[in-house]
Formats: structure tokens, C-alpha cells, sequence
């Protein structure tokens, strides 16, 4: 029962929720990433690109053939378009994960600056050079000082 009831505080302590919903709502949105790269973003560039569709570029290092039963063997290929379009995924959503840390780093307050402590310096009165606050004679000038 011990271990139980340890494993339900663990569960329950904020930070693991809130990574749980972290990543629940990452997912979601890396969804929607996509959707938005491979319906939206990369029709257009492929038209302007002279109408490639991106997702089906691949380089075919083995063409499909069939074995002597008559059993498809399928190609072995590279697509290197499903791979542009994910690193273009990865950038915007990195992006987007810069964006959302730099406005929370914003919004963190900074703390208060220390107040300043007895000053630790002063200036000697005949030559106004710095002597520490305890000296009895500046060493600049060798006037004694009070």
C-alpha cells in the first residue's frame, strides 16, 4: 500500500502534471505544424518551384520487383521530400518554442538589486586621490588623513 500511495504523491505533484499537459498540448500542436507545412506552405512553393509536390520527391536505389512466387518485393527508396518537409516542421516549431521562452523570460520579474552596502572608499582631502575608508595616511600624497 506504501508504494502505492508514494507513486500517487509523485503523480500528483505540479511539476509532472504540468509536463503531462506540456506535452499532450506539443503534440496537438505539432499536428498542427504539420498540417500547415505539408497543406499550406509547401503547395505554394512547389508551384512557384515549377509544381513539385515536395512529399513525393524520392530517389528510387531499388526498383520494385517480384520474387518467383509472384510476391511483390516493394522498392527501396530515399524520400528526401518527406524529410524537407519535416525539417521544415522542426524550424517552426522551434521558432515557436523561442518565441513563447523569450516572452516568459520577459514577463519573469528580475529581482531587486542589493542595496549598497557602508562605502569601503574615500577620497583623500589634499590630493582627492581614492584611499581606503581606514586609512590614516594616503599613500599618494602621505598626508595624514582623519
Amino acid at each position: 500500500m506504501g508504494m502505492i500511495k508514494e507513486f500517487k504523491e509523485f503523480a500528483m505533484r505540479g511539476n509532472v502534471v504540468d509536463m503531462a499537459v506540456g506535452i499532450i498540448i506539443g503534440g496537438a500542436f505539432g499536428k498542427i505544424v504539420s498540417s500547415m507545412v505539408n497543406d499550406v506552405l509547401m503547395p505554394p512553393i512547389g508551384v512557384l518551384m515549377g509544381g513539385v509536390d515536395f512529399s513525393s520527391l524520392a530517389v528510387t536505389v531499388k526498383a520494385a520487383t517480384a520474387d518467383a512466387a509472384g510476391k511483390a518485393i516493394p522498392a527501396v527508396v530515399i524520400s528526401y521530400g518527406k524529410f524537407i518537409n519535416t525539417i521544415i516542421d522542426f524550424i517552426i516549431v522551434a521558432f515557436c518554442i523561442f518565441m513563447v521562452i523569450k516572452a516568459m523570460n520577459a514577463l519573469k520579474k528580475k529581482p531587486a538589486p542589493a542595496p549598497a552596502g557602508p562605502p569601503t572608499t574615500k577620497n583623500c582631502p589634499f590630493c582627492l586621490s581614492t584611499i581606503p575608508i581606514k586609512a590614516t595616511r594616503c599613500p599618494a600624497c602621505t598626508s595624514e588623513v582623519k
